[in-house]
């Protein structure tokens, strides 16, 4: 039987919960602006995959920093031993079941989500 591609989807932790969004896992550093915990339904919050406080910063700062140099220095960020570990855990979730990962992000194409669906499911 052929391996199957892990069903990870990425939303916006402002929409409502579905029921077919499977594990909610909430994928930024801080919690959601003017969201109540009772209603996020969030089954993980693994901070150790999220980009460096420094790293948002410098993304979101002035002057902007670019997407791929952001992509680059994330994936360096994974590779240390928490955020490695805390991938792992995501992916043993990602092979038996739904995966949703969640953000505030208003543009989630072109945030840390991206890398995380690609390192999941690639």
């Amino acid at each position: 039987m052929p391996a199957t591609t892990p069903d990870v989807r990425v939303r916006r932790v402002y929409d409502a919960p579905s029921p077919d969004d499977g594990t909610r896992v909430l994928v930024d550093r801080l919690w959601p602006r003017g969201l109540a915990k009772a209603d996020a339904r969030i089954d993980a919050w693994p901070k150790a995959l999220t980009p460096s406080t420094e790293l948002r910063h410098w993304y979101h700062g002035p002057g902007q920093g670019d997407h791929e140099e952001f992509r680059r220095r994330y994936e360096v960020e994974l590779t240390a031993p928490e955020a490695a570990a805390s991938l792992d855990r995501l992916r043993t979730l990602a092979a038996t079941g739904t995966v949703t990962l969640l953000t505030a992000t208003r543009h989630p194409e072109t945030s840390h989500t991206t890398v995380l669906k690609e390192k999941l499911t690639g």
